[in-house]
């Protein structure tokens, strides 16, 4: 009896001794996002002599006028991007006269339709109307894997001038890592909205 349990513990330690020996089986650890460096919030004015309105910006942005769209002309000069080279996004910008070739609602509609066009992927569009004197308009807040997370359009009270707004990232879509980023960028659009004006 004493022998078998001898034995028993000799093949309990050798069991241990053995497991002791094997190589660590590596975990996997969770992904990690890179740390970003926001720059402090410095507003600038926005008046160029190509556009009918003015706004205040960031001071780490840089404006880039548009002066081709798919290999022809803008549709008015007044097209741009408001470039954030620390985050590789940019707002894209234009602006176009109401005519009565290209109504308000019209141009309203296509607003509302290129928004509309992230439902595919988005899980929600939460749309907020924008009334401040003689600004209107709308913003469209998209939450989800998309594009575009944030657009909005200004128009005037007579709705003679009509100008949009898109935020796009550069890169990989991946709504958690960019979500301290896009709010940062958010923030300075609502000063943008807050801040617009349109000049006679």
């Amino acid at each position: 009896m004493k022998r078998i349990s001898g034995i028993g513990f000799l093949s309990f330690f050798l069991l241990l001794v053995f497991a002791a020996c094997q190589p660590e089986i590596p975990v996997p650890k969770p992904r990690a996002y890179p740390k970003v460096n926001y720059p402090q919030k410095q507003s600038q004015d926005f008046k160029q002599d190509f556009c009918e309105f003015s706004f205040k910006y960031p001071q780490y942005t840089q404006i880039i006028q548009d002066t081709d769209f798919f290999g022809e002309a803008p549709v008015h000069p007044c097209w741009f991007d408001i470039y954030y080279p620390d985050f590789n996004s940019r707002i894209h910008c234009s602006y176009i006269p109401v005519t009565p070739e290209k109504g308000f609602e019209q141009l309203k509609s296509d607003a509302f339709e290129l928004a509309d066009w992230h439902n595919k992927k988005a899980n929600y569009i939460e749309e907020m109307q924008i009334s401040k004197g003689n600004v209107q308009g709308f913003i469209f807040d998209i939450e989800g894997p998309v594009a575009s997370p944030f657009q909005f359009f200004l128009t005037d009270s007579a709705n003679t001038h009509f100008f949009r707004g898109s935020l796009y990232f550069n890169n990989q879509v991946n709504p958690d890592s960019l979500a301290p980023i896009y709010e940062f960028i958010k923030a300075d659009i609502i000063e943008l909205i807050n801040t617009f004006e349109w000049h006679p």
